[in-house]
């Protein structure tokens, strides 16, 4: 992260900064929420984003460069691309967004959740706001696909890999996206389940790693920032992510070509995350739903206080976090909650 502290020191820190930056989620988390449901989506974005840069602020001897943002796209509240927060010594690199599918949260739907992705400074590739194709999958099926394949075949490789003899036994999740209606029919015609979802690719595409979820591959074109992001994760899991960069417009595409990025050449999850030393942190607004079940339930609040369950990923580590804020301690304290704490 930086040459000025002990390899030591800089193991410490980073031991304890998953935690700190798990706290940034949360509280981006419980802010959105309570701005959630009321039909205007920036509004609880504007809340994400003001309580994740706060938080980012308030972290101890870190300095944080933001490589990748959300917003440009839509004209939303963001962290920008480029913004630098906090003056400590030690540098990090983070890819977040800090509310992914505000449509969800405006009307208090499943799937809105606050996440992050941290490297050591050079750690993650930066890139505009824009769009990607994305193949992702778990580690069982991580040699068996290609996204330069037909759709077709990447399904029967997918069923080899997964010991699947029937193509309906499989699920693809895939953006309901006009940009990726002949991707859905072609998936449709070999069987396969495909679940379409109205926003929000991020955490499906982590979720292809995990088994018994009901997501065995997301494939389509989505936003740039959440394959960042994405790619953070399964990097960590070791899944595959293949990724092919589209941008929207001639200017966009003189943009990425200035900031080094390779158009239509095959990015993997160690393109777009190549630091060993990352970390994945994701706290959910509402709760976030597969085919199979609610993997994490989102923010819940009683009185003089909410509870939060997050996902947090490094190397070697991995734990589905609940906890329990103390907001104002003297109503918490008053009602007796049976969240109470003692």
């Amino acid at each position: 992260m930086t040459n000025e502290k002990t390899a030591g020191e800089l193991k410490q820190i980073y031991k304890s900064l998953s935690w700190q930056l798990l706290e940034v989620t949360e509280n981006a988390a419980i802010a959105a929420a309570r701005a959630a449901g009321q039909g205007n989506k920036n509004l609880a974005d504007a809340a994400a984003v003001d309580a994740m840069r706060s938080s980012l602020n308030k972290i101890p001897g870190i300095s944080v460069n933001v490589k990748i943002g959300e917003g440009e796209r839509d004209d939303a509240p963001m962290l920008f691309i480029g913004e630098r927060i906090g003056d400590g010594d030690v540098q990090i690199d983070i890819a977040v967004d800090p509310l992914e599918n505000t449509n969800a949260t405006a009307n208090l739907n499943s799937g809105a959740v606050c996440v992050l992705a941290a490297a050591p400074s050079g750690g993650l590739i930066q890139a505009s706001d824009t769009y990607m194709d994305k193949l992702c999958v778990g580690k069982d099926a991580a040699d068996y696909v290609d996204i330069r394949l037909a759709p077709e075949e990447n399904v029967r490789r997918l069923a080899k890999a997964l010991k699947r003899r029937d193509n309906r036994e499989l699920t693809i999740t895939v953006l309901d996206r006009p940009r990726n209606e002949e991707l859905i029919k072609r998936l449709r015609s070999t069987g396969a389940r495909v679940r379409l979802i109205m926003d929000g690719d991020l955490m499906p595409c982590v979720f292809s790693c995990f088994k018994g979820v009901g997501v065995h591959a997301v494939m389509g074109i989505g936003a740039a920032p959440e394959g960042v992001i994405s790619a953070a994760a399964i990097r960590l899991l070791g899944g595959k992510m293949q990724a092919i960069w589209k941008p929207k417009n001639a200017e966009d595409e003189e943009r990425l070509k200035k900031m080094g990025v390779r158009l239509n050449e095959v990015y993997t999850q160690d393109d777009l995350a190549p630091a060993e030393d990352l970390i994945f942190c994701a706290t959910a607004v509402t709760p976030i739903l597969t085919t199979s079940k609610a993997v994490l339930e989102g923010v819940s609040f009683f009185p003089g206080g909410a509870k939060t369950n997050s996902l947090v990923i490094t190397r070697g580590f991995m734990n589905f976090v609940p906890t329990t804020h103390v907001l104002h301690a003297e109503i918490f304290e008053k009602e007796k909650s049976e969240f109470r704490l003692y």
